[in-house]
């Protein structure tokens, strides 16, 4: 959907009235704006703007004690709740790497954020920080539990506020997803990079050098580097995780942010399109209906062959991926065993 420009502030504000239960993503996208224009119309209505730059949030979220961290594509909502711990800055990627918080972010991506509380009809009010990027789409979110250090927000808030309280947003066009590119051609030259790899985190500076990406290389390589699975793959994945008790390691995020889920799972329902994992610190929301393609890919390490499942929209971006946990290495196994015995889908249907 195109995004309009042509909503007055009081339009908004009546809309979110008019529609008290929508989230905002959806309302945002109903009107046709971005989710930050649709929360800087209610500056001073609950809503107040403030810094995106990391190294000033990050120690501003620890001091919350433990939340609720969100991260999303369009496909896919990953929740944990834990502590902002062993915060690591840096210029292009920086980390937050704890047992349960543990996310990759990308600056360079953080453009706009804000401070946002929102009554409930019990009474009670939900506070967050909200982080965007320059098309407006929502990157990150800190949410607070009733085990947060609530009485640290006020300082939070005067802290992270910036002096100009302006709604005025210059909202940039959404990147294109990149289709996937890949070239045949190259097919020898990719499985002799391929075999060089040792670290999973080389693999996309690989495809790079070839002039390919993710997805292209996938299409290209064949046997043994990738299988393709059958789209239904990812739900019988998680429920067979579950079933077994197996520690699994969950990739979700987009171009600002990679929240990760390591550990076993117990709870998964499905509920119309979603598949829903519904755990007491862990919940994902994955869209079903848009997995197009799912691959088995499999890449060297110093621990052993780092074995995932990555499930791919219709566009060519990605939605998720799941690996084992190589430190565990029977656990390790078993996840390879597991995924070994997922149903392939014949190649000639994604070449």
């Amino acid at each position: 959907m195109a995004r309009s420009t042509s909503f007055t502030v009081t339009e908004i504000q009546q809309a979110r009235l008019d529609n008290p239960k929508m989230r905002e993503r959806d309302l945002a996208d109903k009107l046709g704006i971005s989710e930050a224009q649709l929360l800087a119309a209610h500056l001073g209505q609950g809503v107040t703007r403030i810094t995106p730059e990391m190294d000033v949030l990050m120690p501003a979220i620890m001091r919350l004690g433990e939340v609720m961290a969100l991260t999303r594509n369009k496909s896919c909502v990953i929740e944990k709740t834990g502590v902002y711990a062993d915060y690591r800055g840096g210029p292009h990627a920086a980390l937050v790497v704890n047992d349960e918080i543990d996310l990759r972010m990308f600056p360079g991506h953080w453009k706009y954020a804000f401070a946002v509380v929102k009554p409930l009809d019990d009474g009670s009010e939900r506070r967050s920080l909200q982080v965007f990027d320059a098309a407006g789409d929502a990157v990150h979110k800190v949410f607070l539990k009733e085990t947060s250090q609530h009485e640290a927000w006020r300082g939070v808030l005067a802290e992270l506020r910036f002096p100009e309280q302006s709604g005025d947003l210059p909202i940039l066009p959404r990147q294109k997803t990149e289709a996937a590119i890949g070239d045949h051609a190259k097919a020898e030259r990719l499985h002799a990079e391929w075999d060089k790899i040792t670290d999973t985190h080389q693999f996309l500076q690989m495809v790079k050098k070839l002039t390919m990406n993710r997805l292209g290389a996938y299409r290209v390589a064949g046997a043994p580097y990738v299988r393709p699975l059958q789209t239904s793959a990812v739900s019988d994945l998680l429920e067979k995780a579950r079933d077994l008790g197996l520690p699994i390691m969950v990739f979700v995020g987009n171009r600002g942010c990679i929240e990760i889920h390591t550990g076993p799972i117990e709870t998964v329902k499905s509920m119309g399109p979603w598949i829903n994992v519904l755990d007491p610190r862990f919940n994902l929301h994955l869209r079903n209906d848009h997995i197009a393609e799912v691959w088995q890919a499999t890449k060297a390490t110093r621990r052993g062959d780092a074995v995932s499942v990555e499930a791919f929209d219709a566009e060519g971006g990605l939605i998720l991926q799941v690996f084992g946990v190589l430190a565990e290495p029977e656990a390790a196994e078993k996840w390879n065993d597991l995924v070994a015995g997922l149903p392939s889908l014949k190649e000639e249907a994604v070449a």
